[in-house]
Protein backbone atom coordinates (compact mmCIF):
# COMPACT_ATOMS: atom_id res chain seq x y z
CA UNK A 1 0.00 0.00 0.00
CA UNK A 2 0.95 3.65 -0.49
CA UNK A 3 2.56 5.56 2.53
CA UNK A 4 2.59 9.67 2.16
CA UNK A 5 5.50 11.16 4.29
CA UNK A 6 4.01 14.62 4.07
CA UNK A 7 5.74 16.48 6.99
CA UNK A 8 9.48 15.14 5.84
CA UNK A 9 11.50 17.90 4.09
CA UNK A 10 13.28 17.02 0.50
CA UNK A 11 16.67 17.01 0.88
CA UNK A 12 16.68 16.48 5.16
CA UNK A 13 18.81 13.41 6.51
CA UNK A 14 14.94 11.92 7.63
CA UNK A 15 14.36 12.15 3.52
CA UNK A 16 17.39 10.40 2.89
CA UNK A 17 16.88 7.84 5.44
CA UNK A 18 13.38 6.82 3.80
CA UNK A 19 15.36 6.32 0.85
CA UNK A 20 17.93 4.12 1.48
CA UNK A 21 18.33 0.94 -0.73
CA UNK A 22 14.86 1.89 -2.79
CA UNK A 23 14.59 1.88 -6.48
CA UNK A 24 12.87 5.33 -6.42
CA UNK A 25 11.03 6.92 -9.30
CA UNK A 26 14.02 9.61 -10.48
CA UNK A 27 16.71 6.75 -10.59
CA UNK A 28 14.36 4.23 -12.42
CA UNK A 29 16.02 5.34 -15.87
CA UNK A 30 19.42 3.68 -14.25
CA UNK A 31 17.78 0.23 -14.20
CA UNK A 32 15.68 0.40 -17.27
CA UNK A 33 15.56 1.76 -20.74
CA UNK A 34 12.56 3.77 -22.03
CA UNK A 35 12.45 2.65 -25.47
CA UNK A 36 12.46 -0.83 -25.02
CA UNK A 37 11.06 -1.27 -21.43
CA UNK A 38 13.28 -3.77 -20.93
CA UNK A 39 16.20 -3.66 -17.83
CA UNK A 40 19.74 -2.07 -18.95
CA UNK A 41 22.36 -4.21 -19.18
CA UNK A 42 24.63 -1.45 -18.77
CA UNK A 43 27.54 -0.48 -16.09
CA UNK A 44 25.65 2.07 -15.12
CA UNK A 45 22.66 -0.66 -13.90
CA UNK A 46 25.27 -2.87 -12.75
CA UNK A 47 26.91 -0.29 -10.53
CA UNK A 48 23.44 1.26 -9.27
CA UNK A 49 22.26 -2.17 -8.05
CA UNK A 50 25.35 -2.41 -6.25
CA UNK A 51 25.04 0.98 -4.22
CA UNK A 52 21.12 0.15 -3.46
CA UNK A 53 22.99 -3.19 -1.81
CA UNK A 54 25.53 -1.18 -0.47
CA UNK A 55 23.00 1.05 1.19
CA UNK A 56 21.08 -1.59 2.70
CA UNK A 57 23.98 -3.61 4.35
CA UNK A 58 25.16 -0.45 6.27
CA UNK A 59 21.95 1.83 6.16
CA UNK A 60 24.45 4.25 4.86
CA UNK A 61 24.28 6.73 1.82
CA UNK A 62 27.60 7.84 0.82
CA UNK A 63 28.14 12.25 0.08
CA UNK A 64 27.97 13.04 -3.25
CA UNK A 65 29.05 16.46 -5.44
CA UNK A 66 26.30 19.19 -6.21
CA UNK A 67 27.29 20.02 -9.81
CA UNK A 68 26.54 23.64 -10.59
CA UNK A 69 23.45 22.43 -12.48
CA UNK A 70 21.69 20.71 -9.76
CA UNK A 71 22.02 23.99 -7.41
CA UNK A 72 20.50 25.46 -10.83
CA UNK A 73 18.10 22.96 -10.56
CA UNK A 74 16.73 23.44 -7.54
CA UNK A 75 16.35 26.64 -7.39
CA UNK A 76 14.27 26.47 -10.73
CA UNK A 77 12.44 23.57 -9.39
CA UNK A 78 11.38 26.77 -6.69
CA UNK A 79 10.69 29.09 -9.72
CA UNK A 80 8.46 26.99 -11.48
CA UNK A 81 6.72 25.57 -8.54
CA UNK A 82 5.63 28.95 -7.92
CA UNK A 83 4.86 30.03 -11.23
CA UNK A 84 2.48 26.93 -11.93
CA UNK A 85 0.93 27.31 -8.45
CA UNK A 86 -0.15 31.28 -9.91
CA UNK A 87 -1.17 29.72 -13.05
CA UNK A 88 -2.85 26.92 -12.68
CA UNK A 89 -3.71 25.32 -9.34
CA UNK A 90 -2.69 25.11 -5.90
CA UNK A 91 0.27 23.36 -4.59
CA UNK A 92 1.00 21.26 -1.63
CA UNK A 93 5.00 19.92 -0.67
CA UNK A 94 5.43 16.79 0.61
CA UNK A 95 8.62 14.90 1.36
CA UNK A 96 8.53 10.94 -0.14
CA UNK A 97 5.82 8.39 -0.73
CA UNK A 98 6.55 4.58 -0.63
CA UNK A 99 4.74 1.57 -1.85
CA UNK A 100 5.39 -2.28 -1.16
CA UNK A 101 1.88 -3.66 -3.37
CA UNK A 102 3.81 -5.59 -5.31
CA UNK A 103 5.78 -7.36 -2.79
CA UNK A 104 8.86 -4.65 -2.86
CA UNK A 105 9.27 -1.45 -2.17
CA UNK A 106 9.34 1.64 -4.63
CA UNK A 107 9.56 5.50 -3.56
CA UNK A 108 9.18 8.25 -4.97
CA UNK A 109 9.09 12.53 -4.30
CA UNK A 110 7.03 14.52 -6.00
CA UNK A 111 8.09 18.10 -6.73
CA UNK A 112 4.02 19.00 -5.32
CA UNK A 113 0.79 17.47 -5.02
CA UNK A 114 -2.61 19.51 -7.16
CA UNK A 115 -5.94 18.26 -6.41
CA UNK A 116 -6.89 17.25 -3.62
CA UNK A 117 -3.46 15.26 -3.64
CA UNK A 118 -4.76 13.10 -6.67
CA UNK A 119 -1.97 13.89 -8.81
CA UNK A 120 1.27 15.71 -8.71
CA UNK A 121 3.71 17.38 -10.33
CA UNK A 122 7.50 17.30 -11.68
CA UNK A 123 9.82 20.32 -12.60
CA UNK A 124 12.64 19.88 -14.70
CA UNK A 125 15.46 22.20 -15.22
CA UNK A 126 16.48 22.23 -18.57
CA UNK A 127 19.34 23.78 -20.66
CA UNK A 128 18.20 26.99 -23.39
CA UNK A 129 18.90 24.06 -26.06
CA UNK A 130 16.27 21.20 -24.93
CA UNK A 131 13.71 24.00 -23.79
CA UNK A 132 13.39 25.22 -26.93
CA UNK A 133 13.30 21.53 -28.51
CA UNK A 134 10.68 20.58 -26.05
CA UNK A 135 8.60 23.33 -27.27
CA UNK A 136 8.54 23.07 -31.00
CA UNK A 137 7.73 19.28 -30.65
CA UNK A 138 5.57 19.77 -27.57
CA UNK A 139 3.77 22.00 -30.45
CA UNK A 140 4.16 19.26 -33.60
CA UNK A 141 2.12 16.77 -31.20
CA UNK A 142 5.12 15.26 -29.42
CA UNK A 143 4.36 14.29 -25.43
CA UNK A 144 6.35 13.15 -22.32
CA UNK A 145 10.25 13.74 -22.98
CA UNK A 146 11.75 10.20 -23.35
CA UNK A 147 14.32 11.25 -20.48
CA UNK A 148 11.48 11.90 -17.59
CA UNK A 149 8.63 9.25 -19.35
CA UNK A 150 9.90 6.69 -16.30
CA UNK A 151 10.03 8.97 -13.53
CA UNK A 152 6.43 10.67 -14.00
CA UNK A 153 4.95 6.99 -15.15
CA UNK A 154 6.77 5.13 -11.63
CA UNK A 155 5.60 8.25 -9.42
CA UNK A 156 1.89 7.57 -10.77
CA UNK A 157 1.86 3.96 -10.09
CA UNK A 158 3.73 4.37 -6.31
CA UNK A 159 1.36 7.06 -5.58
CA UNK A 160 -1.57 5.83 -7.52
CA UNK A 161 -2.14 9.26 -9.16
CA UNK A 162 -4.22 10.33 -11.58
CA UNK A 163 -1.87 12.16 -13.73
CA UNK A 164 1.42 13.97 -13.44
CA UNK A 165 2.18 17.38 -14.52
CA UNK A 166 5.44 17.62 -16.38
CA UNK A 167 6.73 21.19 -16.14
CA UNK A 168 9.73 21.81 -18.15
CA UNK A 169 11.21 25.37 -17.13
CA UNK A 170 14.20 27.25 -18.48
CA UNK A 171 14.80 31.25 -17.08
CA UNK A 172 14.36 33.53 -20.34
CA UNK A 173 12.28 30.82 -22.35
CA UNK A 174 8.46 30.36 -21.96
CA UNK A 175 7.44 27.39 -19.27
CA UNK A 176 5.45 24.08 -20.59
CA UNK A 177 3.41 22.24 -18.21
CA UNK A 178 2.56 18.93 -20.09
CA UNK A 179 -0.06 16.49 -18.73
CA UNK A 180 0.97 12.85 -18.73
CA UNK A 181 -1.24 10.03 -17.75
CA UNK A 182 -0.88 6.85 -16.46
CA UNK A 183 0.13 3.97 -19.34
CA UNK A 184 -0.54 0.77 -17.96
CA UNK A 185 1.85 -1.07 -20.39
CA UNK A 186 4.78 1.06 -19.04
CA UNK A 187 4.05 0.78 -15.55
CA UNK A 188 3.38 -3.06 -15.91
CA UNK A 189 6.80 -2.99 -17.28
CA UNK A 190 8.56 -1.28 -14.69
CA UNK A 191 6.64 -3.60 -12.29
CA UNK A 192 8.35 -6.58 -13.87
CA UNK A 193 11.77 -4.67 -14.20
CA UNK A 194 12.05 -3.64 -10.51
CA UNK A 195 10.78 -7.20 -9.69
CA UNK A 196 13.70 -8.75 -11.23
CA UNK A 197 15.91 -5.99 -9.92
CA UNK A 198 14.74 -6.93 -6.53
CA UNK A 199 15.35 -10.55 -7.19
CA UNK A 200 19.02 -10.04 -7.87
CA UNK A 201 19.30 -7.71 -4.99
CA UNK A 202 18.53 -10.37 -2.33
CA UNK A 203 20.61 -12.89 -4.28
CA UNK A 204 23.66 -10.40 -4.16
CA UNK A 205 22.92 -9.85 -0.44
CA UNK A 206 22.68 -13.39 0.28
CA UNK A 207 26.18 -14.14 -1.67
CA UNK A 208 27.63 -11.01 0.35
CA UNK A 209 25.86 -12.68 3.88
CA UNK A 210 27.64 -15.65 3.17
CA UNK A 211 31.28 -14.12 2.29
CA UNK A 212 30.99 -12.34 5.85
CA UNK A 213 30.35 -16.18 7.43
CA UNK A 214 33.10 -18.08 5.73
CA UNK A 215 36.17 -15.90 4.64
CA UNK A 216 38.19 -15.08 8.43
CA UNK A 217 40.11 -12.88 6.45
CA UNK A 218 37.98 -10.04 6.70
CA UNK A 219 38.59 -7.61 8.83
CA UNK A 220 35.96 -4.78 10.39
CA UNK A 221 36.71 -1.21 9.80
CA UNK A 222 35.13 1.89 11.09
CA UNK A 223 33.82 4.60 8.67
CA UNK A 224 35.32 8.21 9.00
CA UNK A 225 33.11 11.10 8.86
CA UNK A 226 33.86 12.80 5.69
CA UNK A 227 32.50 16.47 4.79
CA UNK A 228 29.89 16.32 2.13
CA UNK A 229 31.11 17.98 -1.00
CA UNK A 230 29.22 20.97 -2.32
Amino acid sequence: MAVRYHDVLQGSQEWADLRIGLITASEMRLIMTPKTLKAAADEKARQHLWELLAQRVTCYVEPHFYSDDMLRGHEDEVEARNLYAKHFSQVEQIGFITNDEWGFTLGYSPDGLIEDRTAAIEAKSRRQKYQIQTIVEWHMGSTTPTDFLLQCQTGMLVANLTRVDLISYSGGLPMIPMQVWPDDVIQNAIIEVCGDAEARLMKLHGAYLEALETNPDLIPTERREVQELV
